[in-house]
């Protein structure tokens, strides 16, 4: 299945495992240790994850608070996506409301990815539009999108159960695009 139709079919716990492995994976952006969405990760687990509830919220709350960082005016299009995307979390972890933040992030990332990658950055960024990647995609936006259809499948295939191993590949893509991040700002300074 394509990554729009693992989106579309996923349930509340696989969207949100989506939404929030997109930007675990941008989190080098946002100067944030990579234990800081752990909380989230954990809430998902809950067999209840659907009400959101306290948990869910607060655990927001915190990882908004922990990677508040400068406001936009330094900030560069890959920062200001994946802000967004921390912004623009829902309260709650229905599927009505987390449909929409997970698709969001989705793109958002393939964005992100597409921003940051040395082939594309050498073509000026071409070819970075919001829809989904096609073969010719350069190789960090294809790795990205194979994450993403990854963790939706394995949260469709094995429900709580694949949440590590979904966290795992988030870790993966972090790692990458930390190094990307890194390299990147070297080249910079």
């Amino acid at each position: 299945m394509s990554l729009v139709e693992l989106i579309a079919q996923a349930d509340a716990r696989g969207l949100a495992a989506s939404g929030l492995a997109c930007l675990d994976r941008c989190l080098p952006l946002l100067d944030g240790d990579d234990d800081v969405l752990r909380p989230l990760w954990a809430t998902l687990a809950d067999a209840d994850v659907t009400g959101g509830g306290p948990a869910w919220a607060g655990a927001w709350d915190q990882a908004r608070g922990r990677l508040a960082g400068p406001g936009a005016a330094g900030e560069d299009e890959a920062v200001l996506l994946a802000r967004r995307m921390l912004d623009a979390a829902p309260p709650g972890c229905s599927a009505a409301e987390v449909r929409v933040w997970a698709d969001a992030c989705s793109v958002a990332s393939l964005r992100i990815h597409r921003l940051l990658d040395p082939a594309t950055e050498d073509a000026g960024g071409a070819g970075a539009g919001p829809e989904e990647p096609t073969q010719g995609e350069a190789p960090l936006v294809a790795a990205e999108l194979r994450r993403q259809v990854s963790v939706l499948e394995l949260l469709a295939g094995h429900g709580p159960a694949g949440l590590r191993a979904a966290l795992d590949v988030s870790t993966e893509g972090r790692r990458v695009l930390r190094a990307v991040v890194s390299r990147r700002a070297r080249g910079r300074g």
